[in-house]
């Protein structure tokens, strides 16, 4: 039974939720400022560039606010708590490191609100993370059970081999994973992420990456497919894990992963038609979803599109090309907002520009289907723009953010 906030305390908390909103970014910065002095070994377990980009910071603030805001009924905003958490389950977040979460944040309310931050606007706040972090616990020892109990499952990081490695595009890299122990792979749900572990040299810390698994479930390997990000330098900047992975990790190589994770992924369970749309690399999950509808749902009817710049970034055109010319219920629609000369002698490419809302009244026979989009935010933000407009059910709108966590509605 999920403990209730007595009636004063829960009025303290929603007198000072406006309070904690407008400081919001400015206690997590302090709160993580806080906890990696403290606790200097938990950034083996945090993306730190999301920390020097300040995504991380925000992220915890609007989830903090959020699940504040419905401390009477967290079932309101279950999905974000099961995305939350799911993530948690893939880096390992355990029940003992919540206590530590708990210190450090009201630590940062107090010492960002100062005198404000009386001891019963303290004792109520910590009554309140008390309800979240036990509602967290719950919830992620059933995912740590389902990944530990399922046949080829495990806890923690298991090591692979890379058996493969291919380059997909100028920028993206296929790695295609083995389990050293030869074991079978658990089954996933199309759409879903591992998490690797990597080991950055001169680095004192390791570095926990999330990747969508870009091929079916049910084969004898894991696919992922990297997209090179910047470039290395003297910090820990944006690109660093995925350069290291490009450069420094080959054929042969181990890479020790956690077991399939994730709130994004294909309804296995249905027939209804769906469409697919990607951009730039976020067309690995999908991607996923395709060739499990084409394998074990061959009638399913589908829509694939693609926006990348050109030709050069284009990542499985071949490999969607064929599936559509082979299966007659999948249409495939590549788009470049910047072709060459060479895509357009070669035609690589369906239609020059970007996603709106009327070419998708044009190519698709209904909005009766089910859509599932990832991408870069403001590509991400167009399409959902799109299917509001075109006044697509709510239910029938899946998407991913790849980083930290967010909402297209607020984004």
């Amino acid at each position: 039974m999920v403990k209730q906030l007595d009636p004063h305390k829960l009025e303290v908390i929603k007198q000072t939720l406006p309070v904690v909103k407008e400081h919001g970014e400015a206690i997590t910065k302090k709160f993580y400022q806080r906890l990696f002095e403290s606790h200097p070994e938990l950034k083996n377990m945090f993306n730190m560039t999301h920390q020097i980009t300040g995504h991380q910071p925000k992220a915890l603030a609007d989830a903090v606010y959020g699940a504040a805001a419905n401390i009477e009924d967290l079932s309101q905003i279950m999905p974000i708590l099961e995305r939350i958490g799911q993530k948690h389950r893939s880096l390992q977040v355990k029940p003992e490191h919540y206590p530590i979460v708990g210190e450090h944040l009201l630590g940062a309310i107090k010492e960002i609100l100062g005198d404000a931050a009386t001891d019963e606007i303290l004792d109520a706040w910590a009554d309140a993370y008390q309800i979240i972090s036990s509602a967290f616990i719950k919830m992620e020892e059933g995912f740590y059970k389902s990944a530990e109990t399922q046949a080829g499952g495990w806890g923690g990081f298991k090591n692979f081999i890379i058996d493969k490695k291919v380059k997909e595009s100028e920028v993206i890299t296929s790695f295609y994973l083995k389990p050293e122990d030869g074991e079978e792979l658990p089954s996933f749900l199309p759409g879903q992420y591992i998490t690797v572990k990597v080991e950055i040299p001169q680095e004192e810390y390791t570095h926990l990456r999330q990747y969508s698994l870009s091929d079916r479930p049910g084969l004898e390997y894991f696919r992922i497919s990297v997209k090179r990000e910047g470039s290395k330098g003297e910090d820990i900047g944006p690109g660093v894990v995925s350069t290291d992975l490009h450069q420094l990790y080959n054929e042969g190589d181990v890479l020790p992963i956690s077991a399939p994770a994730g709130d994004f992924y294909l309804d296995v369970n249905s027939n209804r038609p769906v469409v697919l749309i990607s951009g730039g690399v976020g067309l690995t999950p999908v991607t996923s979803m395709l060739h499990t509808i084409n394998a074990n749902q061959p009638d399913r009817r589908v829509v694939f599109i693609e926006a990348v710049q050109n030709g050069s970034v284009h990542a499985f055109r071949e490999e969607v090309r064929k599936v559509s010319e082979q299966n007659p219920n999948i249409a495939s629609y590549f788009i470049y907002t910047q072709p060459s000369n060479e895509d357009r002698e070669k035609e690589y490419f369906d239609r020059e520009g970007y996603v709106t809302l009327e070419w998708l009244q044009e190519v698709l026979p209904s909005k009766d289907a089910q859509f599932y989009f990832c991408g870069p935010l403001p590509f991400m933000q167009v399409v959902n723009s799109a299917l509001k407009q075109w006044e697509v059910p709510k239910e029938d709108v899946h998407y991913e953010f790849f980083g930290s966590f967010g909402n297209l509605e607020d984004a």
